[in-house]
């Protein structure tokens, strides 16, 4: 894919089954595989590039850009759905040799981390669902918008102010270099065949039984912004009812970007509990 060479998105390359797989792999310790969201244009590294660093003081930080996403490549014919993410992931654990992880999921992410965590429970230690999908909800305005993005500057600028309760985050310098990153090469034809209308269907797609997610065990950290356009906070309120071993942290101030907005807490609270 043609990117400059000096891309931050751009880290490591490996064979993750049959996919050529684009990934950032900091620290030592405990590995923890980070799963991005599904903006537009969105790699591992533009969704966590405040957290990888903090936390790979602690653990080794696993953030891979999942198939069809990002700098990792994108079959032709792919059928995009929870089935081939969710196996894109269990090829991507074996490719680097770790055989159990704590998984931090984002929205997209978090709805893959609960379907992971129900086909591979031995494989999954412990969960951080941040403004997670993975139950079925009425779609919102916001994520509607977010599936249904055609490119441009201006739409791109929309989502922008969806996605950020501070402003301040928000301005035409990030919205330029967003829509630059949703019209590289190959980025939009993906993303457009992954969610299409009724985007209802994503929504449920995502979401996994919830008798099977009750019966998850594994430690839980759920974590969402009050002021979400994206997900429902409900969402998070719903896991958090049916998850057995599982807490709660709402954001006031916040919209759907937790790991963004407010970064220093955010690193210091998975911290914890990770380290636990």
């Amino acid at each position: 894919m043609n990117a400059p060479v000096n891309n931050p998105e751009i880290g490591r390359s490996i064979a993750a089954g049959p996919v050529i797989t684009n990934y950032h792999d900091q620290g030592k310790g405990n590995p923890v595989l980070m799963i991005h969201g599904s903006g537009p244009g969105v790699s591992a590294w533009a969704n966590w590039r405040l957290n990888i660093g903090p936390l790979a003081e602690h653990f080794r930080m696993l953030a891979p850009d999942m198939v069809g996403f990002g700098f990792t490549e994108r079959p032709a014919n792919a059928s995009y759905g929870k089935d081939l993410w969710v196996r894109h992931l269990v090829d991507f654990m074996d490719a680097v040799g770790v055989k159990t992880a704590d998984i931090i999921g984002n929205s997209f992410g978090g709805g893959l981390a609960l379907a992971f965590a129900i086909r591979f429970p031995e494989r999954v230690r412990r969960m951080v669902l941040m403004g997670s999908v993975g139950v079925s909800f009425p779609i919102t305005v916001g994520l509607d918008a977010v599936w249904g993005y055609e490119p441009s500057i201006d739409a791109m600028r929309g989502l922008l102010d969806v996605f950020a309760y501070n402003r301040t985050l928000v301005n035409d310098e990030l919205a330029e270099l967003r829509y630059r990153a949703s019209i590289r090469p190959g980025f939009q034809e993906s993303f457009s065949a992954m969610f299409p209308a009724p985007r209802q269907q994503g929504v449920d797609g995502l979401a996994s039984n919830e008798r099977t997610i009750a019966a998850l065990e594994q430690p839980t950290l759920i974590i969402h912004g009050r002021e979400d356009q994206v997900i429902p906070p409900a969402t998070s309120q719903r896991l958090f009812e049916l998850l057995q071993n599982a807490e709660l942290h709402m954001f006031g101030r916040c919209g759907h970007w937790t790991q963004i907005e407010h970064a220093h807490r955010f690193n210091r609270l998975v911290t914890d509990f990770l380290a636990t």
